[in-house]
């Protein structure tokens, strides 16, 4: 089991929730109607939803119950970046014209105890003892395939019917020159730090090396942030990307893209050399936070046992989660591109269906049908769902594009938030959304509004008819409902109007 420092009573609260120390693995109940192996999102939604229908059901976990999202991604980072934003909103107090007093202090080691607690608190969520009295049966230890019907857990032989690969994914660290003569930092080990780095260089500006970079800026440290593109966020919208750059800029982010010839020396402490935009740099730093890299989690699954196929990219399943072992079954990091907790949530539910209650084609559910939104936690946000611009003309599909800026929208400009904006792709001629980008504040809770409407079939004009509340910064999404009704009015349409209007009141 990886350890859990620093060894406080937040940590150790949470070792007790996830991995209990004290645990006996239970005796096996013949057979299970589901194994499943990994207890992050995707195997814990997987076991409770199956427990909660009548299954018997197995989860099997090597280390800490709540996968990465608890113990080293969603949870810990929001909890920390909840705090860098605070001491940004007092850094900028300002111009709001509230003054604070010189010489106000960030206490890292503080932020980090607090990110723990709640972390801890959080974790009873996904404590074995709460799956225990669900009814599922939780072992501790690395599960192996031993057949097509069976599955070992240290010594301990569990029979199944259908059995389900959850095993997530972990960071992977690209071959870069040097990097193997350092320590440095992953999203595994980074919230361990009780000492705010001085100086912090971050290779990869992905959604992770961002939001690191940002939060660590806010916090205090100097950082290096380095990206072999150019700019962000590269697979986000551009415009979008560029905005949030400008606000990472301002926290004090110093950008290193279009980085070459990376090489990571020691001596005497981390030295990062390379060249950017035909510079070249060398600049020492504390800590090294590398945020580019996964590998899927399947060794010592013995998976060629029960022909199961994998690559470097994870387990391969079709669109009905089925591995090429019609019996086992994946869902999460470990086979999908989409690599989010929600996702992982509702491919699990997939997973139930397809499994336990599917009678051949009949009642089955596909991946492919799922509308998937995601966030990237900067300040401001960047939410996105559906498709890009990129995306449609790739599909061959003509389509509409409508912006609506927050520097229009009256909430927005109170709250001195005027930079992002709404941009919502329809389907040419049509209202029908097919993809949206919302650059603001609160974007990962307002992308949810489209997200619902996509999976309706609500249409951009029926937005404009729902009342959204003045003033919010939600109240952007009804104004481009507005300006898609305003293209309705065609000449044709507006003699018509202009008819009925003579004929109710006259000249």
């Amino acid at each position: 089991m990886n350890a859990l420092l620093p060894h406080d009573e937040h940590n150790q609260q949470l070792e007790a929730n996830v991995h209990p120390t004290d645990w006996q693995n239970p005796s096996p109940k013949q057979p299970y109607h589901l194994v499943v192996i990994g207890a992050g999102t995707a195997g814990l939604v997987t076991a409770a939803g199956a427990a909660g229908l009548g299954a018997r059901v197995a989860l099997i976990e090597r280390d800490l119950m709540g996968g990465d999202c608890l113990n080293v991604g969603c949870v810990p980072s929001k909890g920390v970046i909840s705090a860098a934003r605070v001491a940004a909103t007092v850094k900028n107090a300002s111009d709001f014209s509230v003054h604070v007093p010189n010489g106000v202090e960030i206490d890292f080691d503080g932020v980090m105890s607090r990110m723990r607690e709640l972390r801890a608190k959080i974790s009873q969520n996904d404590s074995a003892k709460r799956f225990q009295d669900l009814g599922v049966d939780v072992y501790f230890g690395q599960a192996s395939f031993t057949d097509s019907q069976t599955i070992d857990v240290q010594g301990t032989k569990l029979q199944y019917k259908r059995a389900v690969i959850a095993t997530g994914a972990r960071a992977a660290a690209p071959p870069i020159k040097g990097l193997d003569q350092v320590d440095y930092l992953t999203n595994e080990t980074v919230f361990s730090l009780t000492k705010l780095p001085k100086r912090i260089g971050i290779i990869g500006a992905g959604p992770i090396g961002c939001e690191m970079a940002q939060t660590f800026a806010q916090l205090g440290s100097e950082v290096f942030l380095i990206e072999s593109q150019h700019g962000i966020l590269p697979k986000e919208d551009r415009e979008a990307a560029d905005i949030v750059q400008k606000a990472m800029l301002a926290d004090g982010v110093q950008l290193l893209c279009c980085g070459h010839d990376l090489e990571i020396k020691n001596e005497g402490g981390i030295r990062l050399t390379l060249n950017s935009h035909g510079n070249q740099y060398d600049q020492p730093v504390d800590q090294l936070l590398v945020a580019v890299g996964r590998a899927p989690n399947v060794e010592k699954l013995n998976l060629d046992a029960v022909g199961v196929k994998f690559d470097k990219n994870g387990v391969e399943v079709n669109d009905n989660l089925q591995t090429t072992n019609p019996n086992i079954f994946a869902a999460g990091d470990v086979s999908s591109k989409y690599q989010f907790t929600h996702v992982a949530d509702f491919l699990a539910r997939i997973v139930i269906q397809n499994s336990l209650f599917a009678i051949g084609p009949f009642g089955k559910k596909k991946a492919s049908e799922l509308i998937i939104p995601w966030a990237t936690y900067t300040s401001p946000e960047i939410a996105h769902v559906g498709m890009y611009e990129q995306d449609a003309k790739d599909a061959g599909i003509e389509i509409d594009t409508y912006v609506q800026h927050f520097r229009e929208v009256d909430r927005a400009i109170l709250e001195g938030e005027e930079e992002g904006f709404v941009r919502i792709h329809t389907k040419k001629g049509t209202d029908k959304i097919v993809g949206t980008t919302i650059v603001a504040k609160n974007a990962g809770d307002m992308i949810s509004e489209i997200t619902v409407a996509m999976n309706n079939n609500v249409g951009l004009g029926a937005i404009a008819n729902a009342i959204h509340p003045y003033p919010t910064q939600a109240e952007a999404i009804r104004k481009l409902g507005d300006q898609y009704n305003r293209t309705r009015l065609t000449p044709f349409s507006k003699t018509m109007l202009h008819a009925l209007m003579r004929w109710n009141v006259g000249r």
